[in-house]
């Protein structure tokens, strides 16, 4: 697991444990420079999953999506899960290519198919990097055999290493319990820094698991995990065309009465590593957490903390480390989900802002110094800068990740290209 990206994780149930994306038994991967990218760092993953595995993902929404994200669904839903392998390539996104990423993605599996002996179908491939550009494909053919022979049970590392584009740090975690008499793992890694508002955005995600679940129950477990997690968090309010969170779980079955726990293990590395891409975010100097409570439902909930979580007033407002409850406030009125202004409280850290409606005196000096102390560390502690709004009575409750929005932001993509 990666020291720099350390988050809180609940230690009730699961507690951490070394090995990342390997973690969980008989999972292997690899990471090299197959000279894909003209930095010379590592560009090139590969993910093998044992025999019997069953793989589910979410992925992108958008219609420019790229040409591996329509196969990979494909090949999920004429194989019934049974997938094995995943490649991942950092560089080029291969999305808006025309045919050619297609070919170059049907020939590149076919390829690595061959090699891991397997059936076509049973390869998936995942892009990420700038858009409107192919991948040098006879380059990555090369390097399939040397990726290959890197396969390894300890080799998450060197995996979680290579997908990584504008990110600073790479994104990993482990997580193990007992359940039903015998120890479970769950092990993962994501990418993402920039254009970052999943709708399940050059964000990329991968979860192992070594206990036996039914295939369409594994689907439904982890599409419930990313919607209060990948799909809980913002960086800059712009969907990727390559998105893509696929999971596999494959090892003697789990007796359902330990279903919900491993559900909630899986939660919580989802969101260890959705929190991990928000605090990356490019240019950002701190993670910001918005809980929404009292709506009718937890997904109005997540709906109007999700709103104010990209809202760019609010984010330079948190980056100027000032309280302008206004702001907040206004972004959670435009969410589309209804409720009464008298309704409202609202607090950032522990100071209360608003009561039903009406603002109230605080010492803004408090307020500044708590956003400012949170600041610059956003590898180091476990701090974020929290906003908690109550909208009324209901049951529902929802958070949202983001950060703030600085001028590197602006400085980092301006230049991306060139």
């Amino acid at each position: 697991m990666s020291v720099k990206a350390v988050t809180h994780l609940n230690r009730s149930l699961w507690s951490l444990v070394s090995g990342g994306l390997t973690s969980p038994r008989g999972f292997k991967a690899a990471g090299i420079t197959a000279g894909l990218k003209a930095s010379g760092k590592a560009d090139l993953a590969l993910l093998l999953a044992p025999g019997k595995a069953v793989c589910t993902g979410v992925f992108t929404k958008s219609v420019t999506r790229a040409a591996c994200i329509d196969l990979a669904i494909q090949r999920l839903q004429l194989t019934g899960g049974n997938v094995r392998a995943v490649l991942i390539n950092s560089g080029q996104a291969n999305a808006c290519t025309g045919n050619r990423g297609l070919v170059d993605t049907l020939k590149v599996t076919e390829v690595l198919a061959g090699l891991l002996g397997l059936e076509i179908d049973q390869v998936l491939m995942c892009s990420t990097g700038v858009i409107g550009v192919p991948i040098p494909v006879q380059k990555l053919l090369l390097a399939l055999p040397l990726l290959v022979k890197g396969l390894d049970d300890m080799g998450g590392n060197q995996a979680a290493q290579a997908i990584l584009t504008t990110d600073l740090v790479d994104k990993q975690i482990a997580v193990e319990a007992e359940l039903g008499g015998r120890v479970v793992r769950i092990g993962g890694m994501a990418k993402g820094s920039g254009m970052i508002h999943p709708d399940m955005a050059t964000m990329l995600g991968y979860i192992t698991c070594d206990a036996g679940i039914p295939s369409a129950d594994w689907s439904s477990m982890v599409t419930r995990a990313i919607d209060c997690s990948f799909n809980a968090i913002t960086v800059d309010g712009d969907t990727s065309t390559n998105d893509a969170v696929i999971a596999f779980a494959a090892g003697p079955p789990l007796d359902r009465n330990y279903w919900g726990a491993l559900e909630s293990g899986l939660v919580q590395v989802a969101q260890f590593l959705a929190k991990a891409i928000a605090r990356d975010g490019e240019g950002a100097n701190c993670l910001l957490e918005i809980k929404v409570d009292g709506a009718s439902t937890d997904q109005e909930a997540r709906c109007i903390a999700r709103a104010i979580c990209g809202s760019s007033l609010v984010k330079t407002a948190i980056h100027g480390c000032d309280p302008n409850w206004g702001r907040i406030v206004a972004a959670a009125g435009r969410s589309g989900v209804a409720f009464q202004l008298e309704d409202l409280d609202l607090w950032i850290g522990d100071c209360k802002l608003l009561e039903s409606g009406n603002s109230l005196p605080f010492d803004q000096k408090e307020v500044v110094t708590y956003m400012r102390n949170r600041m610059r560390g956003r590898y180091l502690i476990d701090d974020c800068v929290t906003i908690k709004l109550v909208v009324g009575s209901g049951q529902g409750l929802g958070i949202s990740w983001g950060c703030d929005l600085s001028d590197q932001y602006i400085r980092i993509n301006a230049d991306y290209t060139t």
